[in-house]
């Protein structure tokens, strides 16, 4: 169950308030409620396990060094959500095996509007495929976006956050978030169809 979702097993606010008197046992059950979507959200980003953990330890580690400056006008998981992609993107750089555009750039929101014809798939992948080779497929279509990109797809369509929410951890505008989720999902739905037909398969559109 997303740690979101468990308002009713703790109080956020009132952990967070103890954690910044200094209580660890406060601190360490936050840790707890969100570290595996941290670590999942860094996998995405880095597409590595080991700079993932890098990225939980550090995320984690900077969020307690710095609770004095978390006002609470936002929950704290969108707070901590913005620390882990911007170490993400900083182990990406460092390993400069990226090159893309960084999550600051602006975009060009008109994109909204662009009609593209993308093949039909016909059957249910499912019929093709076991739902554990599905999610291998996915997961393999949305390494290959852009950290732009993938970021806002792993953020709305896999965490769940809502576009606002999307919006304030990644500090860009609500239309930069439509305009990349758009792109992202024409791009994964670009990836799929051609995965699917090199395969000889005509199967529907599942996404």
């Amino acid at each position: 169950m997303p740690a979101t979702q468990e308002a009713g097993i703790f109080d956020e606010s009132a952990l967070v308030a103890k954690a910044r008197e200094g209580d660890l046992a406060a601190f360490n059950e936050l840790v707890n409620s969100y570290s595996r979507k941290i670590f999942r959200l860094a996998k995405h980003i880095t597409q590595n396990e080991e700079d993932a953990e890098d990225v939980l330890q550090e995320t984690f580690l900077k969020a307690f060094e710095h609770l004095g400056d978390f006002q609470g006008q936002s929950k704290f998981y969108t707070w901590i959500v913005r620390i882990a992609v911007n170490e993400s993107l900083m182990k990406l750089r460092k390993r400069k095996s990226d090159r893309s555009v960084p999550l600051d750039e602006p975009v060009d929101t008109g994109e909204d509007t662009v009609v593209r014809e993308i093949a039909v798939w016909d059957e249910n992948p499912e019929q093709k495929y076991s739902r554990e080779e599905l999610g291998q497929i996915l997961d393999e279509a949305v390494q290959g976006l852009r950290p732009a990109f993938r970021t806002v797809f792993v953020l709305r369509d896999i965490e769940e956050l809502s576009t606002e929410e999307t919006a304030e951890a990644l500090g860009i505008s609500v239309p930069a978030v439509k305009s990349r989720l758009l792109r992202a999902r024409l791009q994964l739905r670009e990836k799929l169809t051609r995965f699917f037909k090199r395969k000889g398969d005509d199967v529907f559109a599942y996404m």
